[in-house]
């Protein structure tokens, strides 16, 4: 019986009708598959090859399938970290005329990982806490727009390397809803599902001898909640002074931007007799420092990565005594002389192993370990030889990995 597919996307792309559709998706062939890993998933989920890409195919039930579609072109017009929704493909049917399951298809994250391959490399002490930590982050920021998740996980998330921490995207968004405005309650009741599934998925890992030794679980748990509370207050919480304090308000603003945010909107009102003032954000966006690095060089980067590479561009300034030029001509300058030489240096072959900004960073961190240790200032170049020679070059691969056959990597199953 021939096909009568239904395919609902923004921008279509015409390869997706060369796919096989008619066949179940756990039956794919290799040819067609691209070998990356696979968090634990309740559906079906393979990453596919597509025009040079890689696209995750998710298969689900139809209404849940345009729902959750829906919900992922939400959050990407909110800008909130989430994966990139493609479309939902219904009408699907084998030869024999068998009814299948709709398709989801969002984009692969370049350079992320599921946290349970995360766990399967050599990984830094405390590694745990840093996931918990973009975790937090991610919840904080998913509540701010109004979205309630309904299933916070490990599972449910990617995580992407940001300097000497982790950013958490959202992978999974059937179970939510996007709402106005959060209930304290609401909010409450997905940082109670949170701590339960990371105490379980720890657990889990505790029993595989996958997590670092030493760490509670249970104490992982409450972490995310400590910290979830800890930035939601910073950004939401009210501030009260006195009227000769109001310089308060603009440390109030610049502490936001610290922590990575940009303040739209400030409630500033004074008591009856006007001897008091409060101060309460009413309009927080992240991305402070990315959106700066962005306007002055560019380059489009994670939050903390931003952070680093400012931090390198000040000194850059400083130690040229450029201070009193345009900021964007200074910037230009390093992108040119510092940056993009630095990067260009890395082996074509080796590049595919981190972002870019990523690598700089790292290359930062190993000339200050080597200055340090030779007790000399090492230059750039001889510190990025040195980076690639001894420390790129035992790195895993962390890019959608499209030259690898299928099983070159050991994927989890499905449930």
């Amino acid at each position: 019986m021939p096909q009568s597919l239904q395919i609902t996307a923004a921008a279509p792309d015409p390869a997706l009708l060369d796919l096989p559709w008619h066949i179940p998706l756990e039956q794919w062939p290799d040819e067609n598959l691209a070998a990356l890993p696979r968090g634990i998933s309740r559906h079906v989920v393979r990453f596919v090859r597509l025009s040079g890409r890689v696209i995750a195919v998710k298969e689900i039930g139809e209404t849940v399938a345009y729902r959750e579609y829906e919900l992922l072109r939400a959050l990407s017009r909110l800008d909130v970290p989430s994966v990139e929704p493609v479309g939902v493909i219904t009408g699907r049917r084998c030869p024999d005329g068998e009814r299948l399951e709709a398709v989801l298809i969002t984009e692969h994250l370049q350079f992320s990982l599921p946290y349970r391959a995360l766990f399967s490399q050599t990984l830094q002490p405390d590694t745990t806490g840093r996931l918990i930590d973009a975790l937090a982050v991610l919840m904080v920021r998913l509540h701010l727009t109004g979205f309630y998740w309904g299933d916070v996980s490990l599972s449910n998330t990617l995580f992407r390397r940001d300097a000497e921490t982790f950013a958490a995207y959202l992978v999974d968004a059937e179970t939510g809803d996007l709402h106005e405005r959060l209930t304290d309650g609401q909010r409450a009741y997905d940082l109670e599902v949170a701590r339960v599934n990371i105490i379980g998925e720890l657990m889990d890992l505790e029993a595989g001898d996958l997590l670092e030794s030493g760490v509670d679980t249970v104490a992982v748990g409450t972490r995310l909640v400590e910290r979830y509370h800890e930035l939601w207050d910073t950004l939401t919480g009210a501030e009260s002074f006195g009227t000769g304090d109001r310089w308060r308000v603009a440390a109030r603003i610049e502490q936001l931007n610290e922590l990575g945010f940009d303040v739209g909107e400030l409630d500033i009102t004074t008591d009856i007799d006007g001897t008091t003032v409060s101060i309460q954000p009413k309009v927080v966006d992240a991305g402070h420092h990315s959106r700066r690095l962005m306007r002055l060089t560019g380059l489009d980067v994670q939050e903390n990565q931003a952070r680093r590479l400012l931090n390198d561009l000040d000194s850059y300034r400083a130690a040229t005594d450029r201070q009193g030029e345009d900021e964007e001509f200074v910037a230009h300058d390093w992108l040119t002389t510092v940056f993009e030489p630095a990067v260009r240096a890395v082996p074509r072959d080796m590049r595919g192993k981190l972002e870019p900004a990523q690598m700089f960073h790292e290359m930062l961190d190993h000339r200050w370990y080597i200055s340090r240790e030779q007790e000399r200032d090492v230059p750039m170049a001889e510190a990025v030889q040195s980076y690639v020679a001894s420390v790129l070059r035992n790195r895993p691969d962390e890019k959608a990995v499209l030259g690898l056959e299928p099983g070159a990597l050991s994927p989890s199953e499905d449930d």
